[in-house]
């Protein structure tokens, strides 16, 4: 696979009533929507009343056979009561909020807690009142058909009684779609989207049509992953997203009488990412993470483990901002003891006991919290701890098959070349294959995978230093390097 459809992804620029759209891996994506539905209009801004725009690519099975489903959810009116609309709510523009906004900014995060708490509050107000509901702009308007005479492409145009989301869906054989229909479709959302705010709405801006997020300029660490940036895995990443819609969605939750998961277990093998992933959740929900390793609850005094597991969770019933509990490495902190009498056995058998007792009404206490907990020996914990209605979703985490090695590679060095690269600065050779990658790398974790490219660019870096000048990474390298960590392993 050359550089330009792996690396370096070029796509298709055109303008659209004085905006600029950008499509890239355009036929990656609809390969990729025969199987799972593919999110292609990547977040941005856009012009009042309109608020949101989703735009999927989708397989279907018609009466005629196959198809292609585009569908594009325009969403307008109320802003929804989201983290940042409450702080605008609280902040105003006195000097006090002005004083306490640039606190938030420079990452103070008692301000930003202060904030927070109160911000909560006024949202239930605003609910409470009926002020986060309101008509919106596409009330009364009449479905309708918005077609593109070039390509033949003809869109059903609709509306929800509230008026605030427009639905638009244009579906195409299977055996005829190309990126020919995607443009189309993508016109016709922006056609929609002008006929909402106005002709000169879109002027100077911006759209990314992609399969992918653009990768970050800064490196990607622990703390900045986002679900969009996890290679593979694609069933455990749409779990979690499931996950994070629950979380963040409160009200439909009360709504129906449900209650979202109130606990999650992700269990595999070493290096399979699981405290990735629930970092990930934390920043997909917009949740504080809140990291409990064994030395904070396991103490070698008589009671001391049970104070200690006792105050972690009266600390999190007083959380007033979503978190994240994340409990790593679970077994090591409540093994199942059995019967053994030594003191060991007895603390931990303690801790067991008191965790399930407050996990059973963690939810109800404090709303704000969800517990993850993540462990490679499933086995050695107890089963009436992890239960249902203590951790409600148990996820597996397995090593990533050959299409998921594929997919690390390619996001781990896109990500790279995002961070590093710059004019006269070249990192990766252009004859990279993806594929060859994946099979080289069979039986390898994510973790190898990054080892990996650290080995590689370790090398380079110090070739650079000894000799002034380093060619960039050829394909051939990546997979030296990988064959060396497979058979050290």
């Amino acid at each position: 696979m050359s550089e330009a459809s792996f690396a370096r992804p070029r796509g298709e620029i055109f303008e659209y009533a004085g905006a600029t759209v950008e499509m890239v891996d355009v036929t990656t994506a609809l390969a990729a929507a025969r199987v799972n539905p593919v999110e292609l209009l990547r977040r941005t801004t856009w012009p009042d009343p309109v608020q949101r725009v989703d735009l999927t690519v989708s397989g279907a099975d018609d009466p005629a056979g196959p198809v292609h489903v585009f569908t594009a959810v325009i969403s307008t009116g109320a802003e929804e009561m989201s983290t940042e609309r409450m702080r605008k709510i609280v902040l105003g523009n006195d000097p006090l909020g002005v004083l306490l906004a640039k606190r938030i900014a420079a990452g103070d995060p008692v301000a930003a807690r202060i904030v927070d708490g109160v911000g909560t509050a006024a949202a239930a107000a605003y609910r409470k009142l009926g002020l986060d509901r309101t008509s919106g702009p596409t009330a009364g308007r009449e479905p309708g058909v918005l077609a593109d005479a070039v390509v033949g492409l003809q869109a059903s145009l609709t509306y929800e009684q509230d008026g605030t989301v427009a639905r638009l869906q244009a579906r195409v054989p299977r055996d005829e779609v190309g990126a020919e229909h995607l443009r189309a479709f993508v016109t016709l959302t922006l056609q929609a989207v002008i006929e909402l705010a106005g002709p000169d709405a879109l002027t100077g801006r911006r759209f990314l049509i992609s399969r992918d997020s653009p990768p970050p300029k800064a490196p990607v660490t622990t703390q900045t992953v986002t679900l969009d940036m996890v290679g593979g895995l694609a069933d455990v990443v749409a779990e979690l997203r499931q996950i994070a819609v629950s979380f963040r969605h409160p009200e439909a939750m009360a709504r129906w009488g449900a209650r979202r998961p109130q606990g999650l277990l992700l269990y595999g093998p070493p290096g399979t990412g699981k405290t990735m992933l629930s970092r990930a959740l934390a920043n997909e929900i917009g949740a504080d993470f809140r990291e409990i390793r064994t030395p904070e609850i396991l103490d070698k005094w008589l009671g001391g483990s049970e104070r200690n597991i006792k105050q972690i969770f009266r600390d999190a019933r007083r959380y007033r901002v979503p978190t994240l509990m994340l409990f790593d490495e679970f077994d090591s902190i409540v093994s199942y003891a059995g019967g053994g009498g030594d003191a060991a056995s007895q603390a931990l058998n303690a801790v067991a006991g008191i965790f399930k007792q407050e996990m059973n009404d963690l939810i109800e206490a404090n709303p704000n919290v969800i517990v993850v907990a993540t462990t490679n020996f499933p086995h050695r914990v107890d089963e009436s701890l992890i239960r249902s209605g203590r951790f409600d979703i148990k996820i597996s985490v397995p090593k990533p098959d050959e299409v998921s090695r594929t997919e690390i590679f390619r996001k781990m060095i896109r990500g790279l070349i995002a961070a590093h690269e710059a004019p006269g600065f070249r990192m990766f050779a252009d004859d990279l294959d993806p594929g060859a990658l994946g099979v080289a790398a069979t039986g390898m974790t994510g973790a190898d995978i990054k080892e990996v490219l650290r080995r590689v660019q370790l090398t380079k870096a110090m070739q650079e230093a000894r000799t002034g000048r380093a060619e960039p990474i050829t394909q051939q390298e990546l997979l030296d390097a990988t064959r060396d960590l497979r058979g050290r392993a």
